[in-house]
């Protein structure tokens, strides 16, 4: 009986004493795990309004149908890459050799100092609104249309496509400026565009820019304008609007809505007119500034030279005079 109370009795006193020898647990902070709540409505059909029945949804789109003649003209891309780079840089090079074997046409007495106000400041500006847009977007749109096989094969795709975008960024800026600038021109010259019935003359001895042979020489009678640049004048006219208008077309498909055949015929028109323009183009600058002595002047100052006036528009000259 002593012994079992002797053992209870230090029992009682080791228990306590292994309690307080183990380490206290303690939660530290760092250790925590917050817990979050996430409630994802979009994943339960019914609250999205969507169908918990399966099925296939069935479009009403239904294609538009395309002729595909204005298609088959737009296939062959290499040969209207060919043809618009022909009408810039082909005529630039014809001009080039013509002006070495003809030469300019100089002034037969010469510069007299004496000016003849043949523009207004407002026809001078007008001019260069249209010319230097008219210039841009001839540059640009050689890109366009014949960068493609033409520049490309030759540079990395991140340099073709910085010339690519740029040439596409100031197509589509300089088109309104350029639109304005026609529309200016046609309305204030048309009424000095005029055919008159000297101006078969005037084609008959080609303008009297030839030097040499039977046309060397020769001055037909002209009036403010002559038959080249009427001919230059209603070519514009008539193709300005075309490109003008095909290019809006073009640019706000989102706006002027048509059909899918009017966009490629829109296309055609555009590129066609292009070419035209782009060829005159050449010839007007060549003419104005390389082989006329004397008629850069007129859309520089807005004045030409009085032997100048005699020697190109005399019956306009007899007029001012």
């Amino acid at each position: 009986m002593n012994l079992v109370k002797v053992f209870t009795s230090l029992t009682t006193l080791a228990i306590p004493t292994a309690i307080a020898a183990t380490p206290e647990a303690v939660m530290r902070p760092q250790e925590w795990s917050a817990v979050e709540q996430i409630y994802v409505h979009g994943d339960i059909p019914e609250v999205q309004g969507i169908t918990t029945t399966a099925s296939f949804p069935i479009s009403d789109y239904q294609p538009e149908q395309v002729i595909g003649n204005a298609l088959s003209l737009l296939q062959p891309q290499e040969s209207w890459s060919l043809a618009v780079m022909l009408s810039v840089i082909g005529v630039i090079i014809l001009f080039g050799i013509f002006t070495i074997v003809n030469g300019s046409v100089k002034l037969n007495n010469g510069f007299s100092g004496n000016k003849v106000l043949r523009w207004s400041k407002a026809d001078v500006a007008i001019h260069w609104l249209g010319g230097i847009s008219c210039m841009v977007l001839i540059i640009s749109g050689l890109v366009i249309a014949s960068g493609k096989f033409l520049i490309e094969p030759s540079l990395t795709d991140s340099r073709w496509l910085g010339i690519i975008n740029s040439a596409i960024n100031w197509h589509a800026l300089l088109a309104l400026p350029f639109i304005a600038g026609y529309v200016l021109m046609v309305i204030k010259w048309a009424s000095k565009q005029a055919p008159k019935a000297y101006d078969l003359k005037w084609f008959a001895s080609l303008g009297g820019y030839l030097n040499f042979g039977s046309f060397k020489g020769k001055h037909p009678d002209a009036g403010f304008a002559n038959a080249g640049e009427k001919l230059w004048f209603w070519t514009f006219a008539i193709f300005g609007f075309m490109i003008s208008v095909s290019g809006l077309v073009l640019m706000y498909p989102e706006s002027i809505t048509v059909s899918k055949d009017t966009a490629n015929w829109m296309l055609v028109g555009h590129l066609i007119s292009a070419i035209v323009i782009g060829a005159f183009s050449v010839v007007h600058i060549f003419m104005a500034t390389v082989i006329s002595e004397g008629g850069m002047e007129n859309m520089v100052s807005g004045y030409c030279d009085e032997n100048w006036a005699k020697q190109h528009h005399n019956l306009w000259y007899q007029e001012v005079k």
